[in-house]
């Protein structure tokens, strides 16, 4: 699955006519609902995401930091190691689409979640989260530095991007049960569920 999102986006943003300040609306666009996804639906219910956004909100809720600061520091190292494979708009894209929604998430960070239901927070908040990661991989751009490790790994092992995917997120989830507990670590790991199948189907709609 992984392997097939990344190569559509790679070959789609490669033969795009669109210009680059409408992929900057649309890769603003996505960042937004994913900020909207954190801050109103998963971070105050302890639901984690995968990837550098779940260690985020797992370092913020350990730390009582702010998890914007931690979206941006840990991201932009990863960034600037994949700018070599995928090029000068990739990392302006992902650099422009992690400041956004390191911005939105402290902007939104006052604001009371929407709702404490967990079949809402599964479903809004995994629908949120993947369409916005999704409309941004697709224009171009990319928002968790993990995906961007596991295919620089992939072109030199013979594991797939999904393998690489799929162990970080279980070292992340299983951590995440000894800090925030089982009954969160199952709404996260479903959470993530949904946000993936969404990435999948935005990326791939016409």
């Amino acid at each position: 699955m992984y392997r097939r999102r990344v190569k559509y986006y790679i070959d789609y943003s490669r033969t795009s006519d669109m210009s680059f300040y409408k992929r900057g609306c649309f890769v603003f666009f996505g960042s937004s609902l994913v900020a909207l996804s954190l801050q109103l639906f998963l971070v105050k219910n302890l639901v984690i995401d995968g990837g550098i956004i779940g260690i985020s909100i797992i370092l913020s809720h350990v730390t009582s930091q702010e998890v914007s600061l931690f979206l941006l520091l840990l991201n932009t190292p990863f960034f600037l190691i994949a700018y070599s494979f995928l090029g000068k708009r990739f990392l302006i894209l992902s650099v422009f689409a992690i400041v956004v929604l390191s911005l939105e998430t402290y902007i939104l960070e006052p604001f009371p979640v929407l709702t404490n239901n967990p079949i809402l927070v599964i479903i809004l908040g995994g629908i949120a989260l993947g369409l916005g990661v999704g409309i941004t991989i697709r224009f171009g751009g990319c928002l968790d530095g993990t995906e961007v490790l596991a295919i620089l790994f992939s072109k030199r092992s013979p594991f797939s991007i999904g393998q690489y995917v799929l162990l970080f997120n279980i070292f992340i989830f299983g951590s995440s049960i000894f800090i925030i507990g089982l009954n969160e670590a199952v709404y996260s790991l479903a959470t993530f569920l949904v946000a993936y199948k969404t990435i999948d189907f935005s990326i791939q709609a016409h």
